[in-house]
């Protein structure tokens, strides 16, 4: 059914939703977005389903948009663009909405997209030795649908120190930006993942689902007008000129032109 993901169910209802690009370090492609977007479907109606954890398959968890699929803008008229930044946060909103607990399983890097993923998991556990950044502005690009979701988990103060600069940061970094809730060694990670999920499972999960509705009913707004204005930003971004020559640059191996010489 999928061929970027795979969903492993245990007989407690414990799902555990695998980005499975690992030759890709879990980029995320058209493909994988559509995939995820029907795995939220299908996890949501899945009433097996108490809980779910979000991982990934190889050496990173995600190192965020797929260059490849971000290239192909370039050339795509600006209807196709806002389709495309369209699909991408619908399915950041998909598995933000999802009406179960989600878990995240960080045991590698995390770069741009792969930030925002781990932004709208409700939990997230990293491995000590991972390194994260919003690395888009490097590439002339913005952190624009995943913004929303990387403020409502950070705030905008925390926000603001790694926004915009791209710098990659560290596990215990993280965790002070609130990106992260518990950092442990990579082989302690899994028994982090079950000393979450499992309280879930002494919860009525129809009063769990209720709960997580109401409580982002009172966190920040995100949406329609929200998600219209990321998905502008995003296919902006796409028609100017910086995206093309960062992108380009780093297909190149050279740097960008806005990047100081040695």
């Amino acid at each position: 059914m999928y061929e970027t993901l795979t969903i492993e169910t245990d007989l407690r209802g414990v799902a555990t939703l695998w980005l499975n690009r690992p030759e890709k370090h879990n980029a995320l492609s058209a493909q994988m977005i559509a995939e995820l977007t029907q795995a939220a479907s299908d996890l949501t109606a899945d009433e097996s389903v108490r809980v779910v954890v979000l991982a990934a398959r190889g050496k990173s968890f995600c190192a965020g948009g797929d260059l490849g699929w971000m290239r192909e803008q370039f050339d795509a008229t600006p209807e196709t663009r806002a389709v495309e930044a369209t699909k991408l946060a619908m399915m950041l909103n998909a598995l933000n909405t999802l009406p179960k607990p989600l878990i995240g399983r960080v045991h590698g890097n995390a770069f741009g997209g792969g930030v925002g993923m781990a932004s709208v998991c409700d939990v997230v556990i990293g491995a000590d030795h991972i390194r994260m950044g919003l690395t888009e502005t490097r590439l002339g690009l913005i952190p624009a649908t995943i913004g929303p979701y990387v403020c409502a988990r950070m705030g905008e103060a925390k926000a603001r120190r790694v926004f915009m600069s791209g710098r990659l940061f560290g596990a215990t970094e993280a965790l002070g930006l609130n990106l992260l809730a518990r950092v442990v060694p990579e082989a302690d990670l899994d028994a982090a993942i079950e000393a979450e999920a499992a309280p879930y499972l002494a919860c009525a999960p129809g009063a769990v689902s209720r709960a997580k509705a109401l409580l982002r009913a009172f966190g920040p707004k995100i949406d329609e007008d929200v998600i219209a204005h990321s998905i502008a930003e995003l296919s902006a971004c796409w028609a100017g000129d910086e995206a093309p020559e960062g992108i380009g640059a780093f297909f190149d191996k050279r740097k960008p032109g806005w990047a100081p010489g040695e």
